[in-house]
């Protein structure tokens, strides 16, 4: 088995993640060197902080996985970026613009939501309890109608004879 130096495997690691750069099944097939063993060295890179080791697709966390801070950290370090440079993180830290996307929006959504609350609690409750009187007004309106519309039908099939029950019975 051959021994490789840091400085080799760093170098090796490098020029898989420069942008458009060789695949770790291309840099196997030039260099000699096994496709797993690139892999793993990539992935080691990973994990002593290299900040701009890829994930591989084995390893890769789905954006479900993301804690909250590095959600933010993402959002803040690509703020404002479009095109290549925008590219460039999403691929290092495997992650599709629609996830950014999502999280972008679900932060502004969350702050919103705390200035609002902060600001009038009440209105919120108010707005609630008014959606609360509407939706039973609108229950006791249809009740109404359909109350209206047994009448009506009532009146067509009997039509418009008295009740002759309560009458004596003839002699």
């Amino acid at each position: 088995m051959t021994e490789y130096s840091e400085a080799f495997k760093a170098n090796m690691v490098k020029k898989m993640l420069v942008p458009g750069g060789p695949t770790a099944t291309a840099l196997s097939a030039k260099t000699g060197i096994s496709q797993s063993t690139l892999w793993r060295w990539q992935r080691d890179a990973r994990e002593r902080g290299m900040s701009d080791a890829k994930p591989s697709a084995r390893s890769a966390r789905r954006p479900s996985e993301w804690k909250p801070g590095e959600k933010l950290r993402i959002l803040a370090e690509t703020d404002g970026l479009e095109g290549e440079e925008l590219g460039v993180i999403l691929r290092r830290e495997g992650l599709h613009e629609a996830d950014l996307a999502e999280w972008r929006q679900a932060a502004f959504a969350a702050l919103g939501g705390a200035t609002k609350a902060a600001a009038g609690g009440s209105e919120g409750r108010r707005v609630r309890e008014l959606e609360k009187q509407l939706r039973r007004k609108d229950k006791a309106l249809a009740e109404a109608a359909a109350l209206l519309v047994l009448q009506k039908k009532v009146q067509a099939i009997w039509g418009d004879e008295d009740d002759d029950t309560n009458k004596e019975p003839d002699k």
